[in-house]
């Protein structure tokens, strides 16, 4: 699927063999050609000559990975792949097709952006695709957007940016300015896939050969909706009680106890990563996305034991917005000594991104199931914790503040940290006491 690759030999290495049916198209527009554009319908006929096709698009529903989706493959060989409003009348079809059969739908983006020759009613037409978009992303319908080489202006941001996951070719050129339009020292490397995922905009980099089993194994995932909440996972590091508040500290804080890595690997066949807070921001210490248990999907978002970043709330304040679109259970996993601090981090809005992920947490219309499996740091930890469905691992902890710096506010020298943690309350067996958390998790069965 490298650059020059025409729709339909993107759609037979894409799509089961033998599956994808053309959907019937829409009648042609009034006014195909709005504006008069010179020699605009001999241009057309010559794409189609060159392409086979008689519009930038090819829609159609076809299985990919077992899945049947509608699938809409731009042609870039048809006038760069650019967006008229023929297109806008197939891609229109075509979402409403997925929502009267209750399908996911798949865009294959390559394109230039808007068609010039038919002016403004060229650039409308992001206007009804993203109006395509919301429409299937209420009725619960999931999108998965593959961009290639080139993506670029209204289709990067509508139909890829848009999506619910992003996935990308290596070394595609993404972004919302073309490499005509864009300033003259503009760095070239900040307009590919691999730089769109360090910011955050696309959720995988697949190459080629491995894309219709990365596809696949995505829309298996989210097409699974559910309503029983995710298990509590057992318990993988130590499962005695600790005696004293700084002994629980301690343990939560020891290097070699089973972080959210360890934890995910156990309790899913599977998984698959929903990467950045698509706003520029990644933050490796929380990992979100969707994982297969026990012929189930379940949606997770997990601390690593790091001060969350602002990026990683507002990951997992996307994480949970979907999996309650598509109706999935969600499992979060609290290991953070607290909320990133810095500078930086208030540059970047610490505050409004914690808000939103409260807020996420409080709306969600599907089960949220927590475990504390490390430091549960003050507010910071919180945020990610379900309101009534919140367990604790045995070597973990939760505090309304770290000990040392409940002592350094009540003016106590550093030495008191120790005596500070035993009067926080902040044990698992005193957790469970204070109705702070449901229970304790128990340990794997022998």
């Amino acid at each position: 699927m490298a650059d020059g690759t025409g729709a339909r030999d993107v759609l037979d290495a894409l799509c089961d063999p033998g599956t994808f049916r053309g959907l019937p198209l829409p009648p042609p527009p009034e006014r195909p050609d709005p504006l008069g554009w010179p020699d605009y319908a001999g241009a057309r006929q010559r794409a189609a000559a060159r392409t086979g096709e008689s519009e930038s698009v090819v829609t159609g529903t076809a299985a990919v990975g077992g899945t049947t989706t509608v699938v809409i493959a731009f042609e870039f060989g048809y006038l760069g792949g650019s967006l008229g409003q023929e297109t806008g009348d197939r891609i229109e079809a075509a979402h409403a097709y997925a929502r009267a059969h209750r399908l996911p739908v798949v865009p294959v983006v390559a394109t230039g952006g808007s068609r010039m020759q038919e002016g403004m009613i060229a650039l409308t037409q992001l206007q009804r695709v993203a109006r395509q978009s919301a429409l299937t992303r209420a009725a619960g319908l999931p999108q998965i957007a593959v961009v290639r080489d080139p993506t670029t202006g209204g289709g990067w941001a509508t139909l890829g940016a848009g999506a619910d996951l992003t996935l990308a070719l290596p070394d595609a050129q993404i972004g919302f300015a073309g490499s005509r339009v864009r300033p003259p020292d503009a760095d070239p490397a900040a307009y590919t896939a691999q730089a769109q995922l360090r910011a955050g905009a696309v959720d995988a980099v697949v190459p080629p050969g491995e894309l219709r089993a990365a596809l696949g194994r995505r829309l298996r995932l989210l097409t699974r909706p559910s309503e029983a909440p995710a298990p509590v996972p057992y318990a993988l590091g130590r499962t005695d009680l600790p005696a004293t508040g700084w002994e629980a500290v301690q343990r939560a804080r020891a290097p070699r106890r089973p972080r959210a890595g360890a934890y995910l690997d156990a309790y899913f066949t599977y998984r698959e990563e929903l990467r950045g807070d698509r706003a520029g921001g990644v933050d490796d210490g929380m990992l979100c996305g969707f994982g297969e248990r026990e012929g189930r999907t379940l949606a997770y978002a997990a601390q690593c034991g790091t001060a969350t970043t602002p990026a990683g709330y507002r990951t997992a304040t996307r994480l949970l917005r979907l999996a309650g679109r598509l109706g999935i259970p969600v499992l979060t996993l609290v290991d953070t000594p607290g909320a990133a601090s810095g500078d930086a981090a208030e540059r970047a809005g610490a505050g409004p991104a914690i808000a939103e992920l409260f807020l996420a947490l409080a709306e969600a219309p599907v089960p949220v199931t927590t475990l504390v499996v490390g430091e549960g740091g003050s507010g910071g930890a919180l945020a990610l914790a379900a309101p009534g469905r919140t367990w604790v691992a045995p070597d973990a902890y939760f505090s309304v503040i770290a000990p040392e710096l409940a002592a350094a506010i009540l003016k106590r020298p550093a030495d008191r940290a120790p005596q500070t943690a035993d009067q926080l309350g902040l044990r698992p067996q005193d957790l469970v006491e204070l109705g702070v958390v449901r229970g304790i998790a128990e340990p794997p069965p022998a």
